[in-house]
């Protein structure tokens, strides 16, 4: 199916008109062309051939290999395709108007409980400040800072163990302490702190900016971050490579990777012996124990960047959930 133009078309008009984040537009994108590429498979060489039971078809013979899910998401992005394509008049009909999303499960968020949660946070904390005296020792000499030479290699792993430590316990305070996604912190740049309010300012989905309190670990811990950590990394990257304007940076100096954020997540939980979990996990714990003790729903929503109260009601369940399992747990006729 020549239906190349048509989706390069769909996908400049959700990035222009919808406001959607790259990865977004890149995800509508493989979706519909997987599709109208099984299409053109079947013999439907025209965009105005498709019915609707070729879409039907189309889904079935996907949901073998998918999860509900993957097909939930694929579903919409189609649905978006043929809409946008019967509005702009390059079908007569929308032939997928009619097709129904796969039902998902309504399955609730993982969360660490406070204690685990807490006991996280300290662990970052203390390796966090295990360093920090040795980086402040660092910063004050930055023309005798080690080389990458044989001689001086230990203490150039050293430092670097230092300025991660001190990156690693900001960026993981931060997430806990706002409930931010994981996308929205590496986007922050160091102007978007707000230190004497203790406020970030954030970019969500859309582009929706809001504004995000932080309670005084994080404040410490973005403090050493920006003092005695960030400034070596920028001291020691190339001219050229360098991010000044990022709030968190990877060792050459550039922007930090999600990828690097969801491994320090990852590799913190292990380390303090508290269930595997992701930095979406992160803000869901973050939102239930706001809710737990006694955050207003609305407020909670604002916070998370949520569209939908309905999105954020889910977290009164997980809170609920916790209540009952405490309850077996404590009471004798339970």
């Amino acid at each position: 199916m020549d239906g190349d133009g048509d989706l390069s078309a769909f996908l400049a008009y959700l990035r222009a008109n919808r406001g959607l984040s790259d990865n977004t537009v890149k995800a509508y994108g493989t979706d519909v062309r997987e599709c109208l590429h099984a299409l053109a498979s079947r013999g439907i060489a025209d965009l105005r051939q498709v019915t609707t039971d070729d879409l039907r078809g189309w889904m079935a013979f996907e949901t073998r290999d998918h999860a509900r899910s993957s097909m939930a998401r694929k579903v919409v992005s189609v649905r978006s395709f043929f809409a946008w394509a019967h509005e702009h008049g390059r079908i007569e009909a929308d032939p997928a108007a009619v097709l129904m999303t796969p039902k998902l499960p309504d399955t609730l968020p993982s969360v660490l409980t406070e204690a685990q949660a807490e006991r996280l946070m300290d662990r970052v904390d203390d390796d966090a400040s295990l360093h920090a005296a040795s980086s402040q020792r660092y910063e004050t000499r930055h023309d005798e800072m080690p080389r990458l030479d044989s001689a001086h290699r230990g203490e150039e792993m050293s430092q670097r163990d230092e300025v991660v430590a001190l990156r690693d316990a900001a960026m993981l305070e931060l997430l806990y302490a706002t409930g931010i996604r994981v996308a929205e912190l590496v986007g922050l740049d160091i102007g978007d702190v707000d230190w004497p309010r203790r406020t970030i300012r954030v970019t969500g989905k859309g582009g929706k900016q809001r504004v995000v309190p932080f309670g005084d670990p994080a404040e410490k811990a973005l403090a050493g971050w920006k003092e005695h950590g960030r400034p070596l990394i920028l001291h020691r990257a190339g001219a050229g490579t360098l991010d000044t304007a990022a709030l968190f940076l990877g060792m050459r100096g550039r922007r930090i990777d999600q990828r690097i954020v969801r491994d320090v997540v990852h590799r913190a939980a292990r380390e303090s012996g508290v269930p595997d979990i992701s930095p979406h996990s992160l803000r869901h714990s973050a939102a239930t124990h706001m809710l737990d003790g006694g955050a207003d729903l609305r407020e909670v929503q604002e916070m998370l960047g949520h569209s939908s109260l309905r999105t954020t009601q889910r977290y009164t369940h997980v809170s609920i959930e916790q209540l009952k399992e405490r309850y077996r747990q404590a009471f004798p006729r339970a």
